[in-house]
């Protein structure tokens, strides 16, 4: 069995209380564990103002979900995703072995290490 590693980032819509969002990042996580896929990673980025308007709304909650499954599996999440009406975007992209050593690293916060740097300078 060949699996790829992805990486989805989708947009929830900002009527959503705090439970209700948690359960649809849930029910896509669980959905994807049911197919046999290896959840890496989800990073909840929260409440974010959009680029554009997106059916009126001008923020929603972003979600990143990293996993490794089989390519036949990407039709019927996204398909879920499409059916789920509290779902505004979604992206889904296979990783390269660049992305793959980008996201490790940007999980172990080696990128966030220059903000601080600079916080500890204003000190």
């Amino acid at each position: 069995m060949f699996q790829k590693n992805y990486e989805t980032v989708f947009i929830l819509t900002p009527v959503l209380s705090d439970v209700q969002m948690k359960d649809t990042v849930d029910k896509f996580v669980n959905l994807l564990k049911e197919e046999g896929a290896d959840i890496v990673n989800v990073e909840n980025w929260g409440l974010k103002k959009l680029a554009y308007p997106i059916e009126k709304k001008s923020t929603g909650f972003y979600v990143l979900v990293e996993f490794k499954s089989e390519p036949t599996l990407i039709k019927k999440f996204e398909l879920e995703m499409r059916r789920d009406e509290k779902v505004m975007r979604f992206l889904t992209t296979v990783l390269d072995k660049h992305a793959i050593a980008y996201a490790e690293r940007r999980r172990k916060g080696e990128f966030n290490k220059k903000s601080e740097v600079k916080e500890e300078a204003a000190k």
